[in-house]
């Protein structure tokens, strides 16, 4: 395919699973007609997104995904990227418009041998006490994937799912366990402090797939997904690495940086309404599109030019997502258009 425009988004489906089969501690199986509402409704934000590419994420079940791509009448659309949903575990899934995908995918549980968390002797800061983290696989497999956009031009592309911010649970550990009146009272901070641990080191590692692909490259990459953090949090800088965005008629771009889909649409808007989640009325962006500076207007290796995002999130004023068949995140959609940079 040659084409001159094409558009991504990223969708986190609620935990789509069979109905009657289990999901997570607490929830209950969907019923039937639970599913049927549900698959009803994302076949309908399917059909209204409209494009090439949908990174999804809190996918349990290969089939209850086929369903819903049934329920759209989009088999002839897509090709449904989701072999390892067994409904046993979440994975990250995608669809990709027929014609499109370039090889097989692959699903990356392990973290690299490149990550080591791990400091003795931080000469930064001297009075900082030596520190390990042991984490070594992702909480959600990360789904890798080329896709051929022009002729001989493999793009990569990244769906990603770090881990939530919901606190770690300490009941089942013996050392909880065998002092409660000491831990007790701190269960809050001692598990929101390991799930931001783990995401963090999540972060790093996904950082270390995506410089082994840009690094010295000309290869376009991008990333879809739930990163269950903000557009300025820690986890989005270790994935970005912060790059520069330019004003005016500059030009630049890095090479092993990322640019937030929400900032470049935040260029061109007068006020920010970007969210994604509600939780406690507080509301926030969680799911995000990041793009190389192939996709990056003001840089020297411009192929495609930023044409806007858009978010579906009229659904998260449902505060009963399990009745009105909905799911508890927005939809993020973002367009690009086929424009080198005047070399």
């Amino acid at each position: 395919m040659n084409l001159n425009r094409f558009s991504v988004a990223t969708f986190n489906m609620f935990n789509l699973q069979d109905p009657g089969q289990p999901m997570n501690p607490g929830q209950r199986p969907w019923t039937e007609a639970e599913f049927t509402r549900k698959a009803d409704w994302i076949a309908g934000q399917l059909t209204t997104l409209d494009v090439d590419i949908v990174g999804l994420q809190e996918v349990w079940s290969k089939t209850a995904l086929e369903k819903v791509v049934a329920a759209g009448g989009l088999e002839a659309t897509y090709d449904v990227l989701a072999d390892p949903a067994d409904g046993s575990r979440i994975i990250c899934a995608a669809l990709v418009r027929k014609g499109l995908l370039h090889g097989d995918p692959q699903w990356i549980a392990d973290f690299s041998e490149a990550v080591r968390l791990e400091s003795t002797d931080d000469r930064n800061d001297p009075q900082a006490p030596q520190i390990r983290v042991a984490i070594d696989r992702f909480s959600r497999p990360v789904l890798h994937f080329s896709v051929e956009l022009r002729d001989g031009q493999p793009t990569e592309v990244f769906v990603v799912h770090l881990k939530s911010k919901l606190p770690t649970s300490l009941a089942g550990e013996q050392w909880f366990q065998d002092d409660p009146d000491t831990f007790k009272p701190h269960q809050l901070a001692l598990g929101a402090g390991l799930s931001t641990i783990r995401r963090t080191a999540e972060a790093v590692a996904l950082r270390v797939l995506l410089t082994t692909a840009m690094k010295g490259t000309a290869t376009p990459v991008v990333v879809l997904g739930d990163i269950n953090d903000g557009q300025h949090s820690n986890t989005a800088n270790i994935l970005t690495e912060q790059p520069r965005y330019l004003v005016g008629d500059s030009l630049g771009g890095v090479d092993n940086g990322l640019y937030t889909a929400q900032t470049l649409q935040e260029y061109r808007d007068t006020r920010d309404v970007y969210y994604t989640h509600v939780h406690q009325d507080i509301r926030e962006s969680l799911d995000h599109v990041l793009v190389s500076e192939q996709f990056y207007d003001n840089s020297r290796k411009r192929v495609w030019l930023f044409d806007g995002l858009t978010i579906n999130n009229d659904h998260l004023n449902f505060e009963n997502h399990r009745e009105s068949g909905t799911g508890d995140h927005g939809l993020v959609k973002v367009g690009f258009a086929f424009k080198p940079a005047r070399p």
